[in-house]
């Protein structure tokens, strides 16, 4: 909205402009936000999460007893509540290993890993000081879940991420709970919605001082509006006790990074930062019936498309209730770690490459963006061509392998700036079991022509 101002004291004037600049830093009156706090920031704390590439989602809890979708099974009426919450009583993380788990996330070259501390059903993983449901009161498991596993994930220098359902459709004083009912409306009583948002506050604090992750990861959000999650005050709150932790976008507009989910994005989301998560079959949770696995050339693909746009993959298994992970899931996650180890150059550290017209395929730089790292999606062999790379390429190496290859500039006329096309001979020696990549060393920072010919 415009304000049209005239004829002010000057004390008003000043005032003004005042507000004006604290909107622009971010802060509000309401808050106390400041601009250290503003979400999205380009600060050194994303650092890691920029360089990290890969990490692994983990949805665990009761309803991998009866192998239905997590919390929405009885939200949407294919189960009654109380048959879902009876999965209770199934639960017992019996063959539940962190420290396996944390070799296999290590394994899979993935830096980081994000846990589902509770989902929308209300169910926390670790013996919550809340009056609620938690697997150590109310489950045979009896166990905190968390503090193990995330003292594995520290052991082996993985960074920790904890997930936390917003909304949580068993908490008596949360106003949602089928999808065609709620218990009440919040202007109709707002102390029994100040009762939820305390509880609520209470449970991330927990998190936060317990286990400190390095990575927040909302969800549910969708429910409320930022003012009646106090969104401001989470993030407040969460980075007053760590000002390093980033938080995800499902905040209604205070998380750092974009999170889109299942679907690869054409175009790149907004913002510098962002991360596609997705699962391995059709389901976050286990699922038996669900044998519709991702090949690990699959995921392979979609982790080099992602990373080629400047994002990262979070990549979800779901543990079965005794805390074994399924064959297919582990199988995926050491191809992956096999084939991300051997490429390691062109993907852990790197930015986001050539802009769609210049290559075929995905692709990625170094940071210093002498180097471009060319990702020949299936098994190519002939030639490959990049169109408008002013640079000199010095050599063609095969990543993870001793092989050079030759290339030639073709279409070059000395009077244009426009520059030639750099064609490069791929033979079928170069054989990787999955996707070959190429490394580029160019004369300097890549200089790129994005004209449209002629003179």
């Amino acid at each position: 909205m415009k304000r049209k101002i005239s004829n002010v004291l000057p004390l008003a004037a000043l005032t003004c402009c005042l507000l004006v600049v604290l909107a622009v830093s971010g802060q509000t009156g309401v808050t106390g936000r400041d601009a250290s706090l503003q979400p999205g920031a380009d600060t050194a704390k994303m650092g890691w999460f920029g360089d990290a590439k890969l990490g692994i989602f983990i949805h665990y809890g009761i309803y991998a007893v009866n192998g239905i979708d997590e919390s929405w099974s009885f939200h949407n009426k294919k189960v009654t509540w109380p048959a879902y919450m009876a999965q209770l009583k199934g639960f017992t993380a019996s063959k539940y290993d962190p420290e396996k788990w944390a070799e296999l996330i290590k394994s899979s070259g993935a830096r980081y890993a994000v846990i589902t501390t509770k989902h929308h059903d209300g169910v926390a993983l670790w013996p919550t000081a809340q009056k609620h449901y938690d697997v150590v009161r109310n489950t045979p498991a009896k166990r905190d879940l968390l503090t193990p596993f995330f003292k594995a994930l520290e052991k082996n220098g993985i960074r920790k991420g904890a997930y936390f359902s917003l909304i949580d459709w068993s908490y008596p004083d949360y106003p949602g709970f089928l999808k065609d009912s709620s218990r009440y409306k919040l202007a109709d009583d707002p102390n029994r919605w100040k009762r939820f948002s305390n509880f609520n506050q209470a449970q991330i604090k927990e998190i936060s001082d317990r286990f400190n992750p390095d990575l927040f990861w909302f969800d549910g959000d969708w429910e409320h509006s930022a003012d009646e999650w106090d969104a401001a005050g989470i993030r407040k709150n969460i980075l007053t006790r760590n000002s390093q932790a980033i938080i995800n976008s499902r905040l209604q507009g205070y998380g750092d990074y974009e999170t889109p989910e299942q679907n690869t994005p054409v175009v790149r989301p907004k913002g510098k930062w962002w991360e596609l998560c997705m699962t391995i079959n059709d389901n976050w949770g286990f699922q038996p019936q669900d044998q519709n696995w991702k090949t690990p050339a699959e995921i392979i693909s979609i982790f080099a498309d992602a990373i080629s746009s400047g994002g990262n993959l979070l990549l979800d298994i779901g543990p079965r209730e005794d805390g074994t992970i399924p064959d297919q899931e582990v199988a995926v996650l050491k191809a992956l770690g096999e084939w991300s180890g051997k490429h390691s150059e062109a993907i852990f550290g790197t930015v986001g490459g050539l802009q769609p017209g210049h290559y075929y395929g995905p692709s990625t730089y170094s940071k210093d963006s002498s180097t471009l790292y060319l990702f020949l999606a299936g098994k190519p062999n002939g030639n490959i061509m990049i169109k408008g790379l002013k640079n000199a390429v010095k050599k063609v190496r095969v990543v993870g392998t001793a092989q050079t290859l030759p290339h030639k500039v073709v279409g070059k006329i000395s009077w244009s700036p426009v520059p030639g096309l750099v064609f490069i001979s791929v033979p079928e020696t170069v054989k990787d079991t999955y996707m070959s990549v190429l490394a580029l060393e160019l004369d300097g920072p890549i200089s790129l022509y994005g004209g449209k010919g002629g003179l």
